[in-house]
């Protein structure tokens, strides 16, 4: 039998996609009537008193969408001993702190800490990992999700990375704020439309934000620090007009917040890093 160029070209894709699947797991959890599902890294044999890291995808999106941006990490998985796990959100929404969000997961109450708490005992019981050591990336909704989770629940997380969100104004907070110590990283660029650099109306009628500042400073206050941070200009690899600041509250004995300050940044991740790397970096340090 003959096979043709074009052929070959989808032999290869269908075995890349092949091997690809046969590396990642989907499971769910029934939580109040509904099935909430995940997915994750088959991870090594040797997985025991792994890293736990959540990657939550923006509004609209979902967990399975999410890995592609995400395989410079995966493939550090198995040396850093890490477990990365894709929660998908209720009807691709999470129901985050903003009070104005319109999805149905806010409209409904769906009861995220739930969700987050029961996939935490499930990596336990299947992996052993080592619960001291669990933490979040969220991006744009996913962004104020890891926020809620650092908000009302940080006795379980000891790290956040959040990317283009910035924190609901307080009339439009809708999360009991425990104001516990907890590291965060945040990532915003200043010429963002949709999560405005300098506080203002979020996308879609979600209701006011603060600006990236002001959430920074939040976090600062949270974590005991007073004065300024540390300054540093990060390097431009990408002549693309972007440039990063990072800016850094860290003390020994005190959990890091750092923002990163993507100048003529967007709505999207910056080219002159790879988030997530730059986020297991920054978790491994606490």
């Amino acid at each position: 039998m003959k096979i043709n160029s074009k052929s070959l070209i989808s032999l290869f894709f269908l075995f890349i996609f092949i091997k690809l699947s046969a590396q990642v797991v989907s499971d769910s959890i029934l939580i109040d009537g509904h099935y909430r599902t995940f997915h994750y890294n088959l991870p090594s044999k040797n997985s025991e008193n792994a890293s736990l890291i959540f990657v939550l995808h923006g509004s609209g999106g979902n967990g399975l969408k999410s890995i592609k941006g995400t395989s410079k990490l995966l493939d550090i998985a198995n040396k850093e001993n890490l477990l990365i796990l894709f929660p998908d959100g209720y009807l691709k929404n999470w129901n985050e702190c903003r009070k104005n969000a319109p999805a149905l997961a806010n409209v409904e109450n769906i009861d995220e800490n739930i969700f987050f708490g029961k996939m935490i005992d499930y990596c336990t019981t299947k992996f052993l990992i080592n619960r001291e050591k669990v933490f979040a990336i969220g991006t744009s909704g996913g962004g104020h999700m890891v926020y809620k989770l650092a908000m009302t629940m940080p006795e379980k997380f000891k790290g956040i990375t959040a990317i283009v969100a910035n924190l609901p104004e307080s009339n439009n907070m809708d999360c009991f704020e425990k104001k516990k110590p907890i590291a965060v990283m945040i990532i915003n660029g200043t010429k963002d439309d949709t999560n405005p650099y300098n506080g203002g109306i979020s996308a879609k009628n979600k209701g006011l934000v603060v600006s990236t500042d002001e959430t920074f400073q939040y976090w600062a206050t949270v974590n005991g620090y007073k004065g300024s941070p540390s300054m540093e200009e990060m390097p431009d690899l990408e002549a693309d007009g972007k440039t990063i600041v990072k800016y850094s509250f860290r003390h020994k004995g005190k959990p890091e917040v750092v923002l990163l300050k993507v100048i003529n940044g967007e709505h999207n991740n910056p080219k002159d890093i790879d988030v997530f790397l730059e986020s297991w970096n920054f978790f491994k340090r606490q």
